[in-house]
Order: structure tokens, then C-alpha cells, then sequence
């Protein structure tokens, strides 16, 4: 493992050859060097902290070079020199500004992705490592930056090494971008249009056309640098831009779309160019056949030799490429000289008559003819400015993608709109819009003239008024080749324009296609994101590209499938600059271009103007584009891919959310846009699925749910628990489509987190009103402790003016023993696949099968032995994803709220006025599909002498509220005493936990009230006799009126602190709600949440 030293640190005065590098952290030499000249004490300051002044004058300056972020003559992608704790060669300790410590200096590595391409990612000390106590020493390990292991396990070895052939092949912004961008917008336009735009619209609208589709390109080309300098650029061009500022959504249509565009657009441009061919043919009598059938022949021809270049690879594609520039800007070239050469008389028979102010004035203004305009002409002219995403379409082929994709794409913007301009003045400088093409339209002196430009030169041409002519800027699309000073060349200049430009597309589309199916957003591409080589070049993709381009050019109705393509380039410019747009609007710290010459309106203004131009070019088209584009949106949005970007879209939800909650703050609560907002206590969501399955079906879509969770025992464990499952357990809950937050807290005990969940919870105007529990059904059998602490929640639930929700299921909600089953059956059958995968690699692979295969038999004997895989292994097997022998009836249970309830009744026992919260949850629960098909029935107390008042009075309150009920009945004998049978039943269950005190000699009470305080005393029973009847009493109405409903809503009873013992209170909710259907146990906080005005 080679690394940087510097022979000055050891005493070596030429220091000369020393490796560059972007981070250096000086080695401290602690041995005295003789003969050199020490270094100016640094001024002190107020507060050193480095060391003292020796670390001081040993700090290496650091400075930033180079766009790449590198020194000059280094590469900017290699990693930086790697360190080690130990100088075996100077005995020297490595020191962060003279130090020595755990802390690392700043450096690349550390911000790299684990799969990055230009360097090996290196893991920072992590937070535990400063923050906890060092248990031991930290020791060099051979081969590690500084102790630390990078995130793949491996260890870079490119430091300081030169690169060998297999290096991947990258371009510069020139060869990669420049000539490319260059190559596609000089098109056939150029040689064979530019003129007829010219002859319609004149020089000065000509003009104003070249600069309005420049307008909507270079504003593109400055989003476009925003945002490929906003980090770094991989492979996928228009796609990877779009993708990673908006989403997949966007990204995935676009990229799509784009890529088949490309590939239309190379049969396009195959089609030109046999076209010339053909003419070529045609003028020598030499068709093959006739001309479609010789289009075809020569167009497949082309495309298959193109495909031959491209799978040869980058580099023989390039090379191409620049030797097409050549010949291009020779066509160019040879065209201005032709403007200047004297025209001979067969020239100015069609036209030419060299630089000439009578022509330059009359072709100035526009002459537009058969039914042509402004919008029309330039609609034709608009694709010869497309083009610009040709240098970004292979990012993933750039040595700086960052740096090349601005300098690149603006520049040869610059330089092909100055030639447009340039042979557009030219020309109509030079030509005349009408002539004959005949030598002998001359005209004497003395014929009178007819004001014409042609006719002040002695040409006659205006028979071209009444008939149609052949030649002029206006008749004749060979006027450059006519112009130019050998018309062969322009012809090659053709050539040339049409190949390079099918050459990048065929090259584009792979690519572009390639990076889409990586990314798997549509998951029966992912066959044509396989790479071959070291470029891992796209052949399956050219493949594709080459059948869709043949195919097209065998339809040959490139005519109709033109103004399409048109737009979809369009629609990829509209969105690039909405997605620069959009990332400098969301005010993301991310978004931080190193291309500072944008604007974000001005953004704005060029997806505007690629929008106008869309349906301005052609309406239908716009409108098949639109379409295309949002059902692929759709598409990706339904499907969901699992990928995380960190797009502006989620920047823009969260300034969203943000200032609707900022705004919400300033809103008073009202008791109509009351809703209850609930800390669910699940534990792990999975666990109690009952639990959150309930809450959930009056909380979902419209109101706030916080599955919680309480992690106890030793804080250092607790807080690890909370920070490796957070995550976790909020992608379950969006996995199975639980519309909630997960929410965890570390305490000392149940109680405690709970006070701090019920303290600090929520945001703003969003936060919880209502907590929800889970009945504690093992009471009887735990600590005291815990017994106290559950009905010290419900205490502290009220302090905090929460509202109050128990949920009782007969066989219980928590399940986590049984998931911890299936965890474990699952991970055997994995293992077990991944041996009979092992078995298969040997077979095949010899040796390598073998090692795998031994390290999986000893990971299978491990796993076989352990306590729950033997349980696992006597009849537990997997059904419907739990253990289907387990406990069958709580599994069955714990689903009961994700099926349709179908036909029944919700029985409410609104017993006391809480507020209303009592009655508006089981209402709430009837507006959901699941509980559609229940009814309300209505129970309360009251007199036996007026039940039928009440029964009214009821109705009425109800019809105030707006809640239907199917029925209301008055309970007129609430408190009458219990049978002795059921009394008895109470007395059993309490027995355990009363102290007796009164049956003891007031010593002996005393002593036993001090040391079980937590019993029930006979005068603490005594006192609430009353109170414990009614309890005892309503589980026999219960039974006796609800014992066939769905769920049962009853008021929960309300224990007083200091009062009412834990266990007197848990017996209450036992004798309340045992062998019953679901039971919800509902207490308000005594304030309003229902209101009949308006």
C-alpha cells in the first residue's frame, strides 16, 4: 500500500517529488533535526487549543485548487493518501493538529457513496466512538485509514498508483460535450433549410428566430448546468438529472420517453442522410430499385454500420465523431468562401449575385407565402436548436461531468447560434428570394426596372410572380451547395451533420435506457441494464436502439412521427428547467450548485417557453406528449419504486408541511375541527396490530396517529434500540400502508416515557389529545410496580387533559412472541435456500462452492440449536405469514379490524358526559367502509318513572349532533346491587390484593398498611362500595344487552389519585369489561368536542 510522505519531515531538504494530495495532515517528527532553520513562533491567541505551540507551528496549509477539487497535476477523483497511526519509516505518530485523538480531519472519503466509482468510501469515527468511554487503545490496522474501515470492507488501493487499461475510458468537456453538442445542433437544417427560413421570414426575423429558440436552449443549458454542478453526475444524462431533482415519478416518464425519442430520432437522421444518397443516385441513374425501396436498403446499411462503431466502443465512436466535426466545419468553411468568390452567370441565373446591399435590403424584411407564418416558420426551424443534452446524455462517460456539462453545452450553444446567424445573414445577403435559374433573363439598360433587387443587378425574374420558379432562397434547398466554393463539400457537410447526429443518438438512447433500468423503476426493463466491458457498455440496449431504429426506418412515416419526437425532447427541456425551478424554490440545503449564472424565474421562464413552443410546433403532438408523460407519472406513482434520491419534490413536502403547520399555529382551535389526535402505546407496531388497526379506522387519512414505543432498561442499550429501529419501524408503517408516525422514547420505566410521549409529542396545532392503550389483562399476575405504573399512565393522561381510550380484547392484543417465531422459521428457510444455492455454486464453481457450502452448514447447525428454532421446529409452521399452530385464535383476533365488520351494531353505554369523545368515536368509526354495515345503539342511564323523557331528551341531543343511531335505550336500574353471584366473582378476584386491616389489632394494621401499601383496604372498599356495585352491575347489563354486538363502547370509569388503589381501579376494569365482545373504554377530558351550531 503505497502512501504520501515528504522527505522534508524527516530532514530532507528537496521536497520537490512530493505526491500532491488534497488533505495533508503533517507528520510530527519527534526526533531533532540538526541544520534546519526552526519556524516564526505564531502569534498566540486568546484561547489555543491545538496542543500548545509546537501542534501550532506544525499545522500544514491547506488550499483548494481546481474545479475538480484537487491540487494542480492531481487527479481530482483519486482518493487522498492514506494514513496510518504509525510511521514504521520516521517513528513518527501521526497528529490531528498536533494531537493526538479519535477525530478525524475533513476529508472526500468520508462523504462518498459506498458504491462510488471515483474513490473508496472510508467511515468516520462514529458518535459512540467519541462519546463513550475508550475501552482500549485504538490500534492501526494494515491497509485502514487510520484505524477506520471504509463502508465496503474493503481497502482502496488507488492510491497513488497509475492507471493500468482496464481503466474505464472518460472524456474531457471538448471531445465529450463540445463536439458533440456541436455535431447535433448543426444539422441538415443548416445546409438545406436555413435558407428557405431565410427567404419567409427575411434576415431580421430570421434572426429573431435563430434567438428565440436560442433563448429557450441556453436558458436549458443554464439548468441544465445548475444542476449537473449540484453533485456528482453519473451516467444517464436528461434521466439521471430529472430523476435525482424531481423523483422517480417525472424521471422515470422523461427517461423513458427520451430514450425512444433518440432512438426515433436516429432512423430520422439515417433517413436524411440515404435521402441525399438516393438523390445522388438518382442524378447518375443508379437506383437499385426505386427510390423508397433504395431509402430503406441504404438506411439499414447505415444504421448497422453505426451500430458496429458504437459496440466497438466510446473511444472508435468519438474518433468519429471529431473526424465528422472536421468535415463539417470544412463544409462550413467552404460555404463562406463561396460568398465571396465572384458568382459566375450561371450562378446569378439562380440567384447569386455575392454581398450586395439592394439583396441585403430586400430579403430583410419577411415575405411569407403559401399560408406560412412566424409561428410556423419557426416551429420548422425550432429542432435544429435541439441538441444540448447530447454531452450530458453520457454523464457517466465525463472524467468531470461537473465541470465538462456547463462549459461544454453553453459554449457550443454560443458558437452554433453565431454560425446560424452568420450564414443567415450571409445568405440573405447574397441570394435572391425568386429566380429562374436561366442565363439569359437579362435585361438591357434602358428596359425599365421593376424595383427588384435582381432587376437593379440586370436580371429579370419576375415571371416567378406568376408561376413557380426553381431556384432562390424561397424555391431551391440546395443554395448553400449552389453558394459554396466546391458544392461536393456541402454535400459531405450533409453527410456529415446527419451521421454524427445518428451516431449520438444511437449512443444516447442506450445509455439514457441503460441508467433507467438500473434503477428498476420499471421492473420488466431490468434485463437491458446489464453493462458489458470496462465502460460497461449497453449492449442490450444498442441492440433494442438498432431494432426500433430499423424498424422505423422501414415504416418510412417519419413525416408523421416527427413533430412527436419534437416534443418529447421538449418535454425533457420543460422539465430539467422545472426541476432547476424547483430545487432553488424548496430552499434545500442540498441544492448548492457550483453554477452560479442561473436563475430560478428565469428557470421558470424556460419551462414556459419549452411548454409554448410544445403546442406551438404542433397542438396534437403537445397533447400526445402530456398524455404519455402523466401516465407514466402515474404508473411509477402506483407502483412505488424503493428508491430515496432526496429529490426537490421531498424538499418541497417538507417547506409544504412546514408552513401549513407554522400557519396552523396561528388558527384558535375550534370545536367543530375537533379530531382526535392519538399517541397509540403499540410498543413495536407490529405487536399490537388489534391496537393500531382500531385507531386507525378513525384516525386514517384524516387525523394524527403516533404508534409509541418505551424502551427500558440501561439507557446506553436503550437509546442504541430506539436509533437502529426508528427508521425501521416507520418503513413498515409505510410499507403496509399505515397512515401513522412511529414514535420512541428511553425511560427508567413504562411511566415515565409515557409522561415524556404525553409532554413533548406532536408539533404546533398537531398535536395528541387522546391516548390510547392496551387493557394490561396480566395485572393480577405481575409486580405491584407495574401494576402501579399502567394505572399511573391513565392518571397522567388526565393530568395532561388528554382524552382516554382502553381497548380490551378477550384473548389479548400483544402477538410479538408469535412474529419473534416467524422470524425465526423465516431466517431457516432462507438459510436453507441459500444452502441449496451454496449446493448448486459447487457443482459449478468447484472450490468456491465448497467454502460456502461449509460456512453455511456451520451457520445452519448454529441457528438449529438455539432455543427458539427447536421450538419452531416441534409443529410451528408458517401460514399467512404468523405460525398458524400458535395460538390460532389470538392471530385471529388481532386481525378482526383490517376485515369488513359487515352487518351489526356498535352498542354505546354513554354513561357520563365526557365531552362528547364517548359518542364521536363510535360515530366515526360508522363513516368507515370496514364498519359501514354497523349500527348505533344508543344505552344511558336513568329513572325508571322517566325513561321515556330521557329516551327523548337523548334523541333530540343526538339529532342536534347530526348522528343517526338505529336505536336509544334508558337503563333505569344501573344501580341497583349486583347478584350475590357476581359480587362473589368481584370478592375472588380482589382477594388476593386486600389487606384485611379491620379483622387486625391497629398495631398489627399499621404495620401491614406501611408495608403493602398497595393493597385495597377495607375502608378504601368500603368507601367506594357505591362505585364498585355499579362496575359489578353494568358487566351484568352488558352481558345481558351487548353481548352480540361487533364492539362495545362504554364510559370509562374515573379512579381518584391518592384515593382509589391501583388494584381496586384494574379490578373495577376487569369486573367492567370481562368475557364481553372487543370492549373500547372511553373517557374525554371533560371539554367539548362535539357542538350542534354552525
Amino acid at each position: 500500500m503505497q502512501r504520501d510522505y515528504n522527505p522534508s519531515f524527516a530532514g530532507v531538504e528537496d521536497a520537490a517529488a512530493v505526491p500532491c494530495s488534497r488533505f495533508h495532515v503533517k507528520l510530527v517528527d519527534e526526533r531533532p533535526v540538526p541544520g534546519l532553520p526552526q519556524d516564526d513562533e505564531p502569534p498566540e491567541y486568546a484561547a489555543p487549543s491545538f496542543g500548545g505551540e509546537e501542534g501550532l507551528s506544525r499545522l500544514h496549509p491547506f488550499e483548494y485548487r481546481g474545479p475538480g477539487g484537487g491540487f494542480p497535476g492531481c487527479d481530482p477523483l483519486r482518493p487522498d493518501t492514506l494514513l496510518q497511526t504509525y510511521d514504521t519509516i520516521t517513528n513518527s505518530h501521526l497528529k490531528t493538529f498536533g494531537h493526538n485523538t479519535v477525530d478525524k480531519v475533513p476529508r472526500i472519503d468520508f462523504y462518498r457513496n459506498t458504491g462510488s466509482f471515483s474513490g473508496v468510501k472510508i467511515n468516520r469515527p462514529t458518535l459512540a466512538d467519541l462519546h463513550e468511554d475508550l475501552k482500549t487503545d485504538i490500534v492501526s490496522v494494515p491497509g485502514t485509514v487510520e484505524g477506520i474501515a471504509n463502508g465496503d470492507g474493503a481497502v482502496s488501493d488507488e492510491a497513488g498508483r497509475k492507471p493500468s487499461e482496464n481503466e474505464l475510458v472518460r472524456f474531457g468537456w471538448i471531445k465529450g460535450v463540445l463536439v458533440r453538442c456541436m455535431l447535433n445542433i448543426w444539422g441538415v437544417m443548416l445546409f438545406i433549410r436555413l435558407s428557405w427560413i431565410v427567404g419567409q421570414a427575411g434576415i431580421g426575423l430570421g434572426v429573431v428566430i435563430i434567438l428565440l429558440a436560442t433563448v429557450v436552449t441556453s436558458i436549458t443549458g443554464l439548468s441544465t448546468s445548475a444542476i449537473s454542478t449540484n453533485g456528482c453526475v453519473r451516467g444517464g444524462g436528461a434521466y439521471y438529472l430529472i430523476s435525482r431533482s424531481l423523483g422517480p415519478e417525472f424521471g422515470g416518464s422523461i427517461g423513458l420517453i427520451f430514450s425512444f425519442a433518440n432512438a426515433v430520432a436516429v432512423a430520422m437522421y439515417v433517413v436524411g442522410f440515404a435521402e441525399t444518397v438516393v438523390d445522388i443516385l438518382k442524378e447518375n441513374n443508379a437506383l437499385m430499385v426505386d427510390p423508397i425501396s433504395d431509402i430503406r436498403i441504404v438506411g439499414c446499411i447505415t444504421v448497422v454500420i453505426l451500430l458496429g462503431i458504437t459496440v466497438a466502443g466510446m473511444e472508435w465512436e468519438t474518433k468519429a465523431q471529431v473526424i465528422l466535426l472536421i468535415i463539417l466545419l470544412i463544409g462550413i468553411c467552404n460555404f463562406f468562401i463561396g460568398t465571396v468568390i465572384p458568382s459566375n452567370t450561371g450562378k446569378k441565373g439562380k440567384g447569386f449575385f455575392n454581398y450586395q446591399a439592394n439583396i441585403f435590403a430586400e430579403n430583410f424584411g419577411p415575405s411569407f407565402r403559401d399560408g406560412e407564418g412566424f409561428f410556423s416558420v419557426f416551429a420548422i426551424f425550432f429542432p435544429a436548436a435541439t441538441g444540448i443534452l447530447a454531452g450530458a446524455n453520457i454523464s457517466g462517460d465525463l472524467k468531470d461531468p461537473q465541470g465538462a456539462i456547463p462549459k461544454g453545452t453553453i459554449l457550443a450553444i454560443f458558437i452554433t447560434t453565431t454560425t446560424y446567424i452568420a450564414v443567415a445573414v450571409c445568405i440573405g445577403a447574397t441570394v435572391v428570394r425568386d429566380a429562374t435559374g436561366s442565363v439569359n433573363d437579362t435585361i438591357s439598360s434602358s428596359t425599365n426596372c421593376n424595383g427588384s433587387a435582381a432587376c437593379k443587378l440586370g436580371y429579370d425574374f419576375s415571371i416567378c410572380n406568376t408561376q413557380t420558379c426553381n431556384f432562390g432562397l424561397m424555391n431551391n434547398f440546395q443554395v448553400m451547395s449552389m453558394v459554396s466554393a466546391f458544392g461536393p463539400l456541402i454535400t459531405a457537410g450533409i453527410f456529415s451533420a446527419t451521421l454524427s447526429s445518428a451516431l449520438a443518438s444511437l449512443v444516447s438512447a442506450p445509455k439514457i435506457f441503460q441508467a433507467l433500468c438500473k434503477d428498476n423503476i420499471y421492473k420488466g426493463l431490468y434485463f437491458f441494464g446489464k453493462g458489458y466491458g470496462k465502460n460497461g457498455e449497453p449492449i442490450r440496449s444498442y441492440i433494442l436502439t438498432f431494432f426500433i431504429a430499423v424498424a422505423f426506418i422501414l415504416i418510412a412515416e417519419l413525416n408523421t412521427i416527427a413533430p412527436v419526437i419534437s416534443n418529447f425532447f421538449l418535454a425533457s427541456y420543460a422539465l430539467i428547467n422545472f426541476s432547476c425551478f424547483h430545487a432553488s424554490y424548496s430552499k434545500t440545503p442540498g441544492w448548492r450548485p457550483a453554477f452560479r449564472f442561473y436563475n430560478m424565474w428565469l428557470s421558470l421562464l424556460g419551462t414556459i417557453l419549452c411548454c409554448a413552443v410544445m403546442f406551438v410546433i404542433n397542438w396534437w403532438a403537445a397533447v400526445i406528449t402530456v398524455t404519455i408523460v402523466l401516465f407514466l407519472n402515474i404508473y411509477v406513482i402506483y407502483n412505488k419504486p424503493e428508491v430515496n434520491w432526496g429529490s426537490s419534490k421531498q424538499a418541497m413536502s417538507y417547506v409544504t408541511a412546514l408552513q401549513d403547520a407554522l400557519s396552523l399555529t396561528g388558527v384558535n382551535d375550534h370545536i367543530k375541527n375537533f379530531r382526535p389526535q392519538c399517541i397509540v402505546l403499540t410498543g413495536s407496531p407490529m405487536s399490537r396490530p388489534a391496537l393500531l388497526d382500531l385507531t386507525l379506522s378513525f384516525t386514517k387519512n384524516f387525523s394524527l396517529c403516533i404508534c409509541s414505543q418505551v424502551f427500558m432498561g440501561s439507557r446506553k442499550q436503550s437509546v442504541s434500540e430506539i436509533n437502529m429501529n426508528m427508521d425501521k419501524y416507520q418503513q413498515w408503517l409505510t410499507k403496509n400502508k399505515k397512515k401513522a408516525f412511529y414514535a420512541a422514547v428511553a425511560g427508567d420505566n413504562l411511566r415515565d416515557g409515557v409522561k415524556c410521549l404525553l409532554q413533548a409529542s406532536g408539533l404546533g396545532r398537531m398535536k395528541p389529545n387522546t391516548l390510547v392503550i392496551g387493557y394490561k389483562r396480566d395485572w393480577h399476575t405481575i409486580n405491584f410496580r407495574d401494576v402501579d405504573n399502567y394505572v399511573g399512565i391513565l392518571h397522567d393522561a388526565f393530568d395532561f387533559e388528554y382524552g382516554l381510550i382502553i381497548l380490551r380484547i378477550s384473548q389479548g392484543l400483544d402477538i410479538s412472541h408469535i412474529l419473534q417465531i416467524q422470524e425465526e422459521l423465516q431466517r431457516k428457510e432462507q438459510e436453507k435456500l441459500a444452502l441449496e444455492s451454496a449446493k448448486r455454486e459447487e457443482q459449478e464453481d468447484g472450490k468456491r462452492g465448497i467454502r460456502s457450502l461449509k460456512f453455511l452448514n456451520k451457520a445452519v447447525k448454529y441457528s438449529a440449536n438455539t432455543p427458539l428454532a427447536v421450538n419452531a421446529q416441534k409443529g410451528f409452521k408458517i401460514s399467512t405469514g404468523y405460525a398458524a399452530n400458535f395460538n390460532q385464535q389470538l392471530l385471529e383476533a388481532s386481525a378482526q379490524f383490517q376485515k369488513n365488520q359487515g352487518k351489526g351494531t356498535i352498542d354505546v353505554w354513554w354513561l357520563f358526559d365526557d365531552g362528547g369523545l364517548t359518542i364521536l368515536i363510535p360515530y366515526l368509526l360508522t363513516t368507515r367502509k370496514k364498519w359501514s354495515g354497523c349500527k348505533l345503539r344508543i344505552f344511558i342511564g336513568g329513572k325508571l318513572d322517566s325513561i321515556n323523557e330521557e329516551k327523548r331528551a337523548m334523541a333530540a341531543l343526538l339529532g342536534k349532533f347530526r348522528i343517526q343511531c338505529a336505536d336509544i335505550k334508558v337503563i333505569g336500574d344501573i344501580n341497583v346491587k349486583p347478584s350475590k353471584q357476581s359480587w362473589k366473582t368481584f370478592e375472588e378476584l380482589i382477594e388476593p390484593y386486600q389487606l384485611h386491616e379491620s379483622s387486625k389489632d391497629p398495631a398489627t394494621a399499621e404495620i401491614l398498611q406501611k408495608e403493602y401499601p398497595w393493597k385495597i383496604t377495607d375502608a378504601e372498599l368500603e368507601r367506594f362500595k357505591d362505585k364498585t356495585y355499579r362496575q359489578v352491575r353494568l358487566n351484568e347489563l352488558l352481558q345481558e344487552n351487548s353481548r352480540a354486538a361487533n364492539i362495545i363502547v362504554v364510559s370509562l370509569p374515573i379512579a381518584r389519585k391518592e384515593a382509589v388503589s391501583s388494584y381496586l381501579y384494574m379490578a373495577w376494569l376487569e369486573i367492567l369489561s370481562r368475557n364481553l365482545p372487543p370492549v373500547i373504554m372511553i373517557r374525554g377530558n371533560q371539554k367539548n368536542v362535539l357542538t350542534f351550531y354552525s
